[in-house]
């Protein structure tokens, strides 16, 4: 089902400023170090003052053990490791594309990873800067935040949503917008210029958008059946819902929703909770129960399911790239997702071979465009992997954090 509504946009003066862009960026260098970085401009688009222009994407991994509170972040150009404030008790953490988000009981500890891109299709902006807390949340583990270049959007477990300013962010401060009215079932998207979010009207969850006050300005004909689950593509928004997941975008000026079904009967358990993904790919991946993993072309509008061994974790770059999945032998394995078949394994990364810590924590997998990245919190150790060459170890760091938590920013 497709459903279109007019909608009046809503101004945002850094979407403003982006429209003016219009000069690119090199692209990765596929070697076993990154590049430093390098000035591209006197005046680089998006500057920020203390910010570098990279020719190459600067990635850089935000570490956490929730245990001992240590935190850091690992710049993967040098190698070595910033130390940050310390946060105990973090259940989870999320990031944007450069704040990291620690969730904990009592607060969501912001860290600005200093590292980020500016995307704008036809070309890609990259950029340093100093690595800084930013602050407290007040918000616990619960929480969701989602951002785009103007706002932050976070969700609390009861459904209240507040906007943060974005630009306040990136100057070290939290600043609050407003709350907006009702309360909303699963995170509110920022994406537009607008926000999306789930409305129950009468025990069902109906999506609606919002402007930047908060008001709804369209509401699409279109149910989701237990939302979980979103990401941001190149194509629009995926929203899982309980028979597979909308697709949310703009089209001539009107908010359309497109049904992607599994296209079968899929037990609860099997369903996608949440979505991992290489940002700007079209391509996400989610366990579907403990020994398969789903990939959602949003191109081709297609579910697969892939069987594999028992699943901790899955990602890819898409476009071609395997399917790496990291199983509970504590071997990366790559799958080609059109046939399903094994194409690679590596030894096994886990110390141990633990597929989850006392409190659920376990190991993630990372991917960018020329890497993908595996923690081993007992080992203390984080192994960078080539996925275009067999999945090859092409580096490992020794750490002092146990990476119990980690999440790359910079991309």
């Amino acid at each position: 089902m497709t459903v279109r509504r007019n909608v009046t946009p809503w101004a945002s003066a850094a979407l403003v400023l982006t429209a003016l862009l219009a000069t690119g960026c090199a692209g990765d260098k596929n070697n076993d170090s990154r590049s430093a970085p390098s000035s591209l401009s006197a005046t680089p688009h998006g500057y920020v003052e203390g910010a570098q222009e990279a020719a190459e994407q600067q990635s850089r991994l935000l570490l956490n053990d929730p245990d001992s509170g240590s935190s850091g972040v690992l710049d993967l150009i040098t190698g070595k490791v910033h130390k940050t404030a310390q946060v105990k008790g973090a259940v989870r953490l999320g990031t944007d594309g450069r704040f990291g988000y620690l969730h904990t009981s009592s607060g969501t500890h912001v860290l600005d990873s200093g590292a980020w891109m500016v995307d704008h299709g036809d070309h890609v902006h990259y950029y340093s800067a100093a690595i800084r807390d930013v602050g407290e949340l007040p918000v616990d583990s619960r929480a969701q935040v989602r951002s785009d270049v103007a706002v932050t959007a976070v969700t609390d477990e009861d459904g209240r949503a507040a906007l943060y300013d974005r630009g306040e962010l990136e100057t070290g401060s939290i600043a609050s917008l407003r709350t907006l009215p009702g309360t909303y079932t699963g995170a509110v998207v920022p994406y537009e210029e607008h926000l999306l979010a789930f409305a129950d009207e009468g025990g069902t969850s109906k999506l609606v958008v919002l402007d930047r006050e908060g008001e709804r300005v369209a509401s699409p004909d279109v149910e989701c059946e237990e939302p979980r689950g979103d990401a941001v593509t190149r194509r629009g928004v995926i929203l899982g819902c309980a028979g597979g997941a909308l697709l949310v975008r703009t089209q001539d000026g009107a908010f359309t929703a497109e049904e992607i079904p599994y296209g079968r009967d899929v037990p609860a358990k099997e369903r996608v909770t949440a979505f991992r993904h290489r940002p700007g790919s079209d391509t996400l991946t989610a366990p579907a129960g403990d020994d398969a993993v789903w990939v959602l072309d949003v191109a081709e509008r297609t579910w697969t399911r892939v069987e594999t061994g028992p699943v901790v974790a899955a990602n890819t770059a898409g476009e071609g790239s395997p399917l790496l999945v990291l199983e509970t032998d504590g071997s990366l394995h790559g799958y080609d997702i059109a046939t399903g078949k094994q194409a690679a394994r590596t030894k096994s990364l886990l110390t141990g071979g633990k597929r989850a810590g006392p409190d659920g924590s376990a190991p993630v997998i990372e991917v960018d465009r020329s890497r993908a990245y595996v923690n081993d919190p007992d080992g203390k150790k984080v192994f960078e992997i080539d996925y275009n060459d067999g999945l090859r170890i092409a580096r490992s760091f020794d750490l002092d954090v146990k990476p119990v938590l980690m999440a790359e920013a910079g991309r």
